[in-house]
């Protein structure tokens, strides 16, 4: 078993983005698609950005003990962690690098311990986040709201992280994320 990274953040921290930059600059770091059932964004692909599964075969995945964890993140959205692709990217003998929500991150600490670096990524306030969201363009009013609310409840979370970077400066924070990889991998 090798080491893991795990990044979340309430929707619209920019955890994505920073994921992706990391990605650039740590070639030994491969990133862990999640499975999900709810349905691709119009810039989505499967098996790229997520393994679009139909809840009918989400359920069946967790029934059957595919998943390491997984959540309905939202009402009748379900996302998890398939250990088939954890062990996809660790016979490779690379670092796994995930992007998923709080309480996803939470559970994979949980489980991988010593053997995982979960870094929170927090927003520089919720008016920004909403903001952001806003920008984003691809939830509507009520999406949006849902996803704020669900934020201000993440944010609390974040204490059982193993560092918190506040994301006001993107390239602040992709070198603090990046200082914090490499301490850790040095381990």
């Amino acid at each position: 078993m090798g080491k893991l990274i795990i990044f979340s953040a309430p929707s619209g921290a920019g955890k994505t983005t920073i994921v992706k930059e990391l990605l650039k600059r740590f070639s030994q770091l491969e990133f862990s698609i999640s499975a999900t059932s709810r349905p691709p964004r119009h810039t989505e692909t499967d098996g790229v950005d997520y393994y679009f599964l139909s809840q009918e075969a989400f359920d069946k995945a967790a029934a059957a003990g595919e998943f390491v964890e997984w959540e309905e993140v939202y009402p009748g959205s379900c996302y998890g962690t398939l250990h088939s692709e954890m062990e996809r990217i660790w016979d490779k003998g690379h670092t796994i690098l995930f992007d998923v929500d709080v309480m996803g991150g939470i559970r994979l600490k949980e489980i991988f311990g010593e053997k995982a670096l979960a870094i929170f990524i927090m927003p520089p306030s919720i008016e920004e986040l909403r903001k952001r969201l806003i920008c984003r363009g691809t939830d509507c009013k009520e999406v949006i709201e849902k996803r704020v609310a669900k934020a201000e409840f993440e944010l609390q979370k974040a204490p059982a992280f193993d560092c918190v970077i506040v994301n006001d400066d993107l390239r602040q924070a992709v070198d603090e994320a990046t200082h914090r990889i490499e301490t850790f991998l040095a381990k």
